[in-house]
């Protein structure tokens, strides 16, 4: 049997990311020959990858980028939190919204978009599951740019300037100075993972939305016993209550706590001297929509002591 040294397994590891025992049983298998091992170990990894695939995945990161008058943004989920707090995680949640920042690309894009030079980003995740042992998944991305202005962002929950548990991106379109546009930006963006808006402005709300809302405070109206006359206007003044809280340029201002976002954005267009428009925002929550798995571990120990 071909001696196994502890440098080869050494840097084998540095080469793959996999663990100690896992490097020594590949170079052991392939006879000590690195390349070979590396392949073993890719190998092994799409089977851990296919075992782990059904579990869920709703822990992780969000990976926010700027570039530009582009923005960004990547979610990438693990099965715990622990992982989110991995450095080789971090850098591969990094390295991915780099990816698709310089790309403009779409999910299935990114995933088949070269990840070193030698394999795609899917191939590198598949690694990456094999190292970290848990079930690792590219959930979407999300590009916001505007033609003249600044894309601002802002990260919450954050373990690095770009990497949380919250990101959001906000597009200002302004011919004004781009460092006060960027400062109002910013404020805008951490107002927005406060207040959770559905919409730029009541135009953009979805339609649904609103006739959902509109069937609601109607039966809401008729059933306290209002005159037929005096429906419409207790709806109308539902409808804008509603809107106060769903649409972005009506809500107060988190950052003052009295005035409406649109008022704000007025002030920042005679300030600068030229208009100012919110053209849009993007917020991605981690997790968000993903039904969550609850384990019951001493079921699973019991289970396991039978």
């Amino acid at each position: 049997m071909t001696e196994i040294s502890a440098s080869d397994v050494k840097a084998l590891r540095e080469r793959s990311g996999a663990g100690m025992m896992d490097c020594k049983k590949a170079l052991v298998e392939c006879d000590g020959d690195i390349e070979k091992a590396v392949d073993y170990l890719r190998k092994k990894g799409l089977s851990t990858a296919a075992k782990k695939a059904s579990r869920v995945a709703a822990e992780g990161l969000i990976g926010v980028r700027v570039n530009g008058n582009i923005g960004t943004l990547v979610e990438v989920n693990a099965e715990t939190d622990f992982v989110a707090r991995n450095d080789t995680f971090q850098t591969f949640v990094d390295n991915v919204v780099a990816i698709a920042s310089e790309q403009n690309c779409d999910l299935e894009a990114l995933k088949a978009a070269k990840y070193d030079g030698t394999h795609t980003v899917s191939e590198e995740m598949v690694n990456l599951i094999a190292t970290i042992r848990e079930n690792i998944e590219l959930r979407r991305v999300y590009h916001l740019s505007v033609d003249e202005g600044i894309v601002a962002s802002y990260v919450h929950n954050k373990i690095s300037p770009s990497l949380g548990k919250i990101g959001v991106l906000v597009g200002i379109e302004s011919k004004g100075d781009k460092a006060k546009l960027l400062e109002l930006g910013k404020q805008i963006a951490m107002h927005i993972a406060a207040a959770n808006p559905l919409s730029t402005s009541v135009d953009d709300l979805d339609p649904a939305v609103v006739a959902r809302e509109r069937d609601v405070v109607t039966e809401q109206a008729k059933s306290s016993g209002k005159k037929a006359e005096f429906i419409d206007k207790i709806v109308e003044g539902r409808l804008r209550k509603f809107y106060e809280d769903a649409v972005l340029l009506e809500q107060v201002f988190v950052i003052d706590g009295t005035s409406r976002v649109k008022e704000v954005v007025e002030n920042a267009s005679k300030e600068l001297g030229t208009p100012v428009k919110v053209k849009g925002f993007c917020k991605f929550v981690l997790g968000e929509g993903i039904e969550k798995q609850v384990v019951d571990f001493a079921a699973e120990v019991a289970a396991q002591l039978s």
